[in-house]
């Protein structure tokens, strides 16, 4: 009898409580309602914190509602009435009451997601009349729902809307009760009638389960989805990866009809790339025969900023730059580089098509002996002819000791780096030295020579005395008088006096694996 006064009382206290919480959090006063929550918390009372429907928008909206099921093709617009604090579950029964559809068969998606009982419309972003929402009624084998189960349904419903209303009424305990201090006797409660007896349990058929449902269900809402379907009728998302079409599937004769008009799209989009392609193909030909491309729009030349129509301008084939003739011919002119590049500081280069379209035939000439010389600048192993006021040059290599100059038909010994008609190198040589001691351009010569042998340009045979250089390659070089291999690092003849092969004398490369000399590259 104690623990119970006790338990009345912790109610009566946590009931006082939990109104002053209520009035300090709407007020907004945090120190007492930490205070209230503390107290509460301490009397174990179990306790719902709601927030008032008066917080929330008292407005009145019209939600626009596409309603669809599996059988359909597209949704059915319907407008309902709604609150902005209505919950997902109030939301159900009041379709439920309106058109027909229990709450179990109801599925809402609002903004891409499945939406739950306990959730308002406030939560999803439903703020005026217009928003939409979409409702996927489900079939009742889908979701497992019968008769019976139903009509249990709507009897709880109903018995839940009596206890709501019976919590309006203020009802007094049995037995007497005290109503302004005063005593006063209830009438007497009705008789109860008789207990109703047990029912006798009967055996319930085994229910039967539902066939599995071929499909894949909507990672975003949930909808089973047809096995051949790409993307989610609902909302749009699509099929998973990893997801593979059952063999033993059929598609009915709509499903059928929806893949034979993908299967058409995709043809004619294949058919509309491959025609795109042609016609990308056609025009690369019509402007591959073109030195020039035009500008087919108005454009702007970046130099010197002046407004170019179509076909006025020039766009250069390999960045798409377009420039105004006068700019582009400017640019080659004053260029003093084997290859013009770009004027709008790209990596670009002009083509010789396009360079000889835009000069004249002296300007052309000009560039050409220009980038001739600059070309003979900067090769290492470049040789002038010997002939005076010839432009005759070439790039020589190892093997070749003479140079046809074909502008001047004149042979020059690229050894001697002169012409000498009728001589052999010995004694152009020794005629050299000669002439040196009256002829100017001899001295000179012999002059050149003797700078070579100094900065080891070149060095004497060991056998003959002539001179010989090495222009690249290995350290092996042979003697064109004496036909003497020689070693250039050693400055020494190859073999000993018995000749190839012979390591008794000579440089002595490789005897014993040694090389000749410390900078010998022991490639002879």
């Amino acid at each position: 009898m104690a623990s119970e006064v006790s338990l009345r009382g912790s109610l009566k206290e946590a009931e006082e409580l939990a109104l002053s919480l209520s009035e300090a959090l709407s007020s907004g006063d945090e120190q007492e309602a930490m205070k209230l929550c503390q107290r509460l918390s301490q009397l174990s009372v179990p306790v719902s914190v709601s927030i008032n429907r008066q917080a929330y928008p008292q407005d009145c909206i019209r939600l626009w509602v596409g309603v669809e099921d599996a059988q359909s093709d597209n949704y059915i617009p319907v407008t309902v009435e709604a609150s902005l604090d209505m919950t997902i579950a109030q939301l159900k029964e009041k379709i439920s009451h309106d058109f027909g559809f229990v709450p179990a068969l109801q599925r809402w998606v609002i903004g891409k997601r499945l939406a739950h009982d306990r959730e308002t419309l406030y939560s999803h972003g439903i703020r005026q009349s217009g928003d939409k929402v979409f409702l996927f009624i489900l079939s009742a084998h889908a979701a497992h729902l019968t008769r019976q189960q139903q009509r249990q349904d709507e009897e709880q419903q109903r018995i839940v809307g009596i206890v709501e209303s019976m919590h309006s009424m203020q009802l007094l305990p049995r037995g007497l009760g005290v109503v302004d201090g005063e005593k006063n006797t209830l009438p007497p409660e009705p008789e109860q009638p008789p207990p109703i007896p047990p029912r006798v349990p009967t055996n319930k058929r085994p229910a039967v389960l539902p066939k599995p449902q071929l499909g894949w269900a909507c990672a975003a809402c949930t909808f089973i989805n047809k096995p051949t379907r790409p993307g989610c009728e609902i909302c749009g998302e699509e099929r998973p990866e990893d997801y593979v079409v059952p063999n033993i599937y059929k598609p009915d004769q709509e499903e059928i009809l929806r893949i034979e008009k993908e299967q058409l799209a995709m043809l004619q989009y294949e058919q509309a790339q491959r025609e795109e392609r042609e016609r990308n193909y056609l025009h690369l030909l019509a402007t591959d025969d073109l030195n020039l491309i035009p500008n087919s729009t108005e454009a702007e030349c970046p130099i010197c900023f002046s407004t170019l129509q179509p076909e006025e301008g020039v766009v250069l084939r390999e960045c798409l730059h377009t420039f105004c003739r006068d700019c582009l011919v400017g640019t080659i002119v004053n260029s003093q580089d084997a290859e013009v590049s770009c004027p709008d500081n790209c990596e670009s280069k002009l083509l010789d098509r396009e360079i000889q379209a835009l000069l004249t035939e002296e300007e052309h000439q000009r560039f050409l002996e220009l980038r001739l010389s600059i070309a003979e600048s900067r090769s290492e192993h470049s040789f002038h002819c010997q002939t005076p006021n010839c432009k005759g040059w070439c790039i020589y290599e190892d093997e070749v000791n003479e140079f046809n100059c074909e502008l001047c038909s004149e042979t020059n010994c690229l050894l001697c780096r002169a012409i000498h008609k009728d001589m052999n190198c010995k004694d152009y040589q020794e005629d050299l030295r000669i002439r040196a001691q009256n002829d100017e351009a001899a001295q000179q010569t012999t002059q050149m020579l003797q700078s070579m042998l100094q900065n080891g340009e070149a060095m004497k045979c060991p056998r003959c005395d002539v001179i010989v250089q090495k222009k690249d390659g290995c350290d092996w070089i042979c003697c064109l008088m004496c036909k003497t291999e020689i070693c250039w690092v050693t400055k020494q003849a190859r073999w000993g006096p018995n000749g190839n092969g012979d390591t008794s004398g000579g440089c002595r490369c490789r005897v014993n694996n040694q090389p000749c000399h410390p900078n010998c590259q022991n490639c002879h």
